[in-house]
């Protein structure tokens, strides 16, 4: 991980057991003198019920209760923050127990049945920060600080969860950082997430975005991940893709392609293109035939992103002049897919006016220089 320090940081000794999967939890148990059968009364308490402490446990004995906290601790992201937007989305600035912050984004689905959203989407962070310096996304100019450990990569969803009324339907990891730089503790967590003790999200409803590690995708083939891939893709030619995303230059778009084929082969799952529109630079004629042939290459569709304002996390100015198309251009640059029979998606901006719509997530204030 490129050095990165993957772990939470703490003062107890007591080792932080939230964040472990059922297996682990089970050893866990065993190297302590438990029996083995505590780790999965503990991983249903933790997960399923999202206990804080460990007297909730109410099958375990009372003396176990008592006993537990000498041995073992949990340690939970916390909710320092809400804003609410006028669309309903709903950001949370979450501290660690680092001091450290993230974000997180709960986004209701512009449809409703019954009067409630027939979707209910959250976007949770895999690492703080990130080193990836793409030119659209304002989690650039934070830089990487450290991944995000299982625990507090799943702690996002029990904590959210447990502040809607509604199920939360479906998860993408498409907030702060790159997934598979964080490979280990996300699929921990997809691990977590996906159990069915956990009660939480079925795979096929949880989707993984990366800015195109190879390995990364290639691994998630060969392990047969449920999960569905998407790949921020921004431009139809090496030049342009170099300049908006440095990744590029590591993994140029015809190894990348490559790799989406070799992961179609393997799963037999479509994969989605999230391409950013902005003006001038990437919504030719040109590019929509580029677009078409490479749907044609591999089963995909295009997901079409509006491009966000981020020039407030760069108050040394913008890294490149980007500048959004108008919605007319995009409704026609969609139309234009459409006829050449590609499968196109059309995301809105759900939390705009919060910063919290795609690439917009950064924390700047509270850090005090510690983000």
């Amino acid at each position: 991980m490129n050095g990165v320090d993957a772990t939470s940081h703490t003062a107890s000794e007591a080792r932080n057991i939230f964040g472990l999967t059922l297996e682990e939890l089970q050893q866990t148990c065993v190297d302590a003198g438990l029996p083995r059968f505590r780790g999965e009364q503990l991983f249903y308490w933790m997960y399923n019920r999202g206990i804080t402490d460990f007297s909730e446990c109410g099958n375990l004995p009372k003396a176990l209760r008592t006993a537990l906290p000498e041995m073992f601790s949990l340690q939970h992201p916390q909710i320092v923050r809400e804003q609410k937007s006028e669309d309903g989305t709903r950001k949370f600035l979450l501290r660690l127990t680092d001091k450290r912050h993230i974000e997180s984004v709960l986004i209701p689905a512009e449809s409703e049945e019954n009067g409630r959203p027939k979707r209910l989407t959250l976007c949770v962070s895999t690492q703080i920060g990130c080193p990836l310096d793409c030119k659209f996304c304002a989690t650039a100019s934070m830089k990487l600080k450290r991944n995000l450990t299982p625990g507090e990569i799943f702690g996002q969803y029990m904590l959210v969860q447990r502040l809607t009324t509604q199920h939360i339907t479906n998860l993408v990891f498409m907030g702060m950082g790159e997934p598979l730089l964080n490979y280990s503790n996300v699929m921990r967590a997809v691990d977590i997430l996906t159990h069915e003790k956990t009660g939480g999200i079925a795979a096929i409803h949880i989707t993984l975005s990366t800015a195109g590690l190879i390995d990364g995708i290639r691994r998630m083939a060969d392990e047969g991940r449920r999960i569905k891939l998407a790949i921020s893709l921004h431009a139809t030619t090496d030049a342009l893709r170099l300049k908006l995303m440095p990744i590029n230059k590591k993994y140029p778009l015809s190894d990348l392609i490559s790799a989406a084929e070799y992961y179609y082969r393997k799963t037999r799952r479509p994969i989605t293109w999230e391409y950013i529109l902005f003006e001038g630079l990437n919504d030719s004629e040109d590019d929509i035939r580029r677009l078409q042939r490479l749907t044609r290459r591999i089963p995909s569709k295009v997901n079409i992103i509006p491009f966000h304002p981020i020039d407030t996390a760069f108050p040394e100015g913008m890294p490149l002049a980007l500048f959004p198309p108008s919605r007319a251009r995009i409704e026609e640059f969609a139309q234009r897919l459409r006829e050449m029979h590609v499968t196109v998606m059309l995301r809105s901006s759900s939390g705009k006016d919060i910063d919290a719509a795609c690439g917009q997530l950064a924390v700047r204030q509270i850090q005090s220089g510690s983000a």
